[in-house]
């Protein structure tokens, strides 16, 4: 199946959701993305700061770029003039600075808390102490080109149901408890970033507002390639 197939199909199974798709494009050529784009795709999610920049100038302007890999702070200010979403915040350092180069851009960069859920000490994320700790702080308070939209966590690869269910849930449980905490008279505080390839229909089912799939549109990744 094409590009424009396999988007199609994920178009149809999100129609009745509340559910929107990220098409992860790491490692694919722009001209993959540009053939994404007029298959109807515009939430692209990149891992690599680098990957994401140089392919960003490429693509209309009216896609919406997410970055959901690890980011590290010397890293912020490339993406800072365009980014939409960064889906793995895990601490205030990294909140500071995306405050930071956001203000001199002066525009406000959309972010999600990313939770540790997976049963794998390879995953990164906030535990919900350490989220709440830091939405408590008076310096998250003063981040005035911040804004908080969701939650993210990356789930266990692994075939057991079950557990996948329960590491779902468990991110739900936290966005509930952060929403009724902390943003209770905030309506842009709605997105639960979970489910991948593999489970998405899990995570749909259990309250994903945005599945992040790559391989089940694109195919095999093609390593080494980064524009």
């Amino acid at each position: 199946m094409s590009i424009a197939d396999n988007l199609r199909f994920f178009q149809a199974q999100l129609a009745d959701t509340s559910c929107r798709l990220v098409t992860v494009t790491k490692t694919h050529p722009v001209e993959k993305l540009q053939e994404a784009y007029d298959a109807g795709a515009r939430l692209f999610g990149e891992n690599k700061v680098q990957e994401m920049a140089a392919k960003q100038p490429a693509l209309p302007a009216d896609v919406e770029w997410h970055l959901i890999g690890r980011l590290q702070t010397n890293k912020v200010k490339y993406i800072a003039p365009f980014v939409h979403t960064i889906q793995s915040i895990d601490s205030l350092k990294l909140l500071q600075e995306i405050e930071k180069q956001a203000a001199k851009h002066q525009r406000v960069v959309r972010g999600l808390l990313q939770f540790h859920i997976a049963d794998e000490e390879t995953k990164s994320g906030l535990s919900l102490a350490e989220a709440q700790l830091l939405l408590r702080s008076d310096a998250y308070r003063a981040l005035p080109h911040v804004q908080l939209t969701g939650v993210m966590g990356v789930a266990t690869n692994t075939p057991d149901e079950t557990q996948l269910r329960r590491e779902f849930q468990e991110l739900r449980g936290y966005f509930e408890q952060l929403k009724a905490e902390f943003f209770a008279n905030q309506p842009e505080f709605r997105e639960i970033s979970m489910g991948m390839s593999a489970d998405y229909r899990l995570a749909i089912a259990e309250g994903s507002t945005l599945i992040r799939v790559g391989s089940a549109i694109f195919g095999a990744r093609s390593y080494g390639v980064a524009s």
